[in-house]
């Protein structure tokens, strides 16, 4: 099922994804950044955004006006590309359920997933589409007899755009994402120090758990809070090999040297996400 969160915080380098529904209302938990298009060395900057409540991508079709101006979360996994910077998610949950306009305005290129089955998580400003707006603002060149269908529907302008697969999936082929930007989602299997866990995998038979490694924040930064065994939580960051030296090198890590020994032993040469936000997830079990 895709879910979407809405901010009313309208600076579009801050991106979000509130907790689940299963909550009272009111209660806010703690929110992430969705990454940002990845750098050279793989890393990612993010940024915490204000609190804010969950949406469906069907409410995001049908109650377009209500969101326009607001920054939402997506992800998605029926996915339509359109054009090289253009693609339409819908709601398989709801039939009949009116696509919505993705344009990509990160300024960094973003290629589908090949696998069906992976998802796509999206973050950017709802609108109206209308295409010489959008061509003025964001320096595109877009076929008008493509985006004909589309004018003056829902449409989401993305300044984030991210991989979302399933911890197994990363797993059991890794270099198809090293090197990428990711949104995972799992439980907390285990939970080695404060800033380093694996996410479990019981979906896909066979498939090894996924560890992360979570960053330092930056100075300034709000404090990360602590997680849990049994957790079910969002992580979002760069995947890489487990090579300390290269870790090390890039990344501000708090571990110590037999924490550090054992999870060599273990993981070497192992894909390891290099978190730098840890949030709870905001998809129900429903739609695992």
């Amino acid at each position: 099922m895709n879910r979407c969160t809405i901010s009313n915080h309208n600076n579009l380098a801050q991106k979000l994804w509130k907790a689940n529904r299963t909550l009272p209302t009111g209660i806010a938990l703690a929110l992430m950044a969705l990454i940002l298009p990845a750098c050279t060395d793989g890393r990612q900057e993010a940024a915490a955004p204000p609190p804010a409540g969950n949406v469906t991508t069907e409410e995001v079709a049908n109650e377009t006006n209500r969101l326009i101006g607001q920054t939402v979360t997506i992800r998605s996994k029926p996915i339509k590309k359109i054009g090289p910077n253009t693609f339409t998610v819908s709601d398989e949950q709801f039939f009949g359920t009116e696509s919505i306009l993705v344009v990509n305005a990160s300024g960094a290129t973003f290629a589908l997933p090949a696998d069906d089955d992976v998802e796509v998580q999206v973050t950017g400003q709802v609108r109206n589409f209308v295409l010489a707006e959008v061509e003025r603002e964001f320096d595109l060149d877009l076929d008008p007899e493509v985006y004909v269908e589309y004018e003056s529907k829902p449409a989401i302008i993305a300044q984030a755009i991210a991989l979302a697969p399933k911890p197994g999936t990363i797993t059991e082929d890794p270099q198809r994402y090293y090197g990428k930007a990711l949104a995972v989602t799992g439980e907390i299997e285990d939970v080695r120090s404060p800033n380093s866990f694996t996410l479990d995998e019981d979906q896909l038979f066979g498939a090894t758990d996924l560890l992360v490694l979570r960053a330092n924040p930056k100075a300034g930064a709000p404090a990360v809070a602590p997680v849990k065994d049994g957790e079910t939580v969002a992580v979002t960051g760069v995947l890489r090999p487990f090579v300390v030296a290269d870790i090390e090198r890039d990344y501000d890590l708090t571990w110590d040297l037999d924490l550090q020994k054992k999870l060599e032993a273990e993981y070497s040469q192992k894909p390891v996400l290099i978190a730098d936000a840890v949030y709870p997830s905001a998809i129900p079990d429903v739609a695992k």
